[in-house]
């Protein structure tokens, strides 16, 4: 079977078929470290994704994946992380909630310690993991998802979805970061913000502290933005104003790939092959994609 895509849907799902003893392989356009998954701020946490009841159970069970993982960090690029969801209450999430260890109600918002994701790394051991279970990446254009040769196609395309199915109902949420050197910040940090388009965020990782963000809709340009990233940096300071003072390593864009919901299904071809739908995850794709790649391959079965 051939999945196409190389973010983290696409790589996780193509390990746990490799390693349920599946002949797997990806296709994909660029890689990994070229996706949109790449530059994620890749914090734990169910961020613009539907229908809520499915995501709750995909990211619990992904949630004890990263805590597994989170014993190895170097190798994993998992850690786990405390910090505080501000203006976020138990009442207004869902059932998930109530599940997550040491989730807890604040003067301010919620408190956890919740898995903090490095994404280069964690793009690079999954790409690893998935050969040692004897699958093998390709940088493969597919413009013809009926058009792969394999009796089982796994489509993880996320934004691409919109034109290879074609799907209009995918559109980019435009996310815009901006990293500077860690001042010291141990703990992340999030902000409700009611607007639609402005969020505050920070988040420790070793290559620096990511700041953001946007989530601005049907928005397609991959240039950043030097009015928004000191926007950003302004909002981050009014919490820690030590970031204020922080050297500028880098500026990042990503196109999250929403949908009103995900689609995770099954689909059969004219020819009688099946193609396996796993894309729209939103901001949350690394939160659920543990959860949706096992489903995704049940739907997969035994086909090669």
């Amino acid at each position: 079977m051939i999945v196409v895509g190389s973010g983290v849907a696409g790589l996780t799902t193509a390990v746990v078929l490799a390693e349920s003893g599946r002949r797997a392989r990806v296709w994909a356009r660029e890689p990994a470290e070229r996706t949109t998954s790449a530059v994620a701020g890749a914090l734990w946490w169910p961020y613009r994704i539907e229908p809520e009841p499915l995501v709750g159970a995909w990211a619990l069970d992904s949630l004890g994946v990263y805590e597994e993982l989170a014993d190895r960090p170097g190798e994993t690029g998992v850690r786990l992380v405390e910090g505080v969801h501000r203006g976020t209450r138990l009442d207004e999430l869902g059932a998930w909630a109530g599940r997550v260890p040491g989730l807890r109600a604040v003067a301010d918002g919620l408190t956890a310690r919740l898995p903090l994701i490095d994404m280069p790394v964690h793009l690079a051991w999954l790409r690893e993991r998935f050969a040692k279970a004897g699958g093998q990446v390709e940088e493969r254009e597919v413009t013809d998802l009926a058009s792969v040769p394999a009796g089982v196609v796994v489509n993880c395309t996320g934004l691409g979805a919109r034109s290879l199915v074609p799907d209009p109902a995918v559109r980019p949420v435009r996310g815009q970061l901006v990293v500077v050197e860690n001042p010291g910040i141990t703990t992340w940090f999030t902000s409700v913000d009611h607007t639609p388009d402005t969020s505050t965020y920070f988040f420790p990782q070793p290559g620096g502290l990511l700041l953001g963000g946007t989530a601005e809709e049907d928005a397609w340009s991959l240039e950043p933005d030097p009015a928004t990233a000191a926007a950003i940096v302004a909002r981050c300071a009014a919490v820690r104003p030590e970031i204020a003072g922080a050297r500028v390593l880098a500026h990042r864009v990503g196109l999250r790939p929403a949908r009103d919901a995900v689609r995770l299904e099954r689909q059969a071809l004219a020819d009688g092959r099946v193609l396996v739908h796993n894309y729209g995850h939103g901001g949350a794709g690394i939160t659920v994609a543990w959860g949706c790649a096992r489903e995704a391959a049940g739907l997969a079965g035994a086909g090669s």
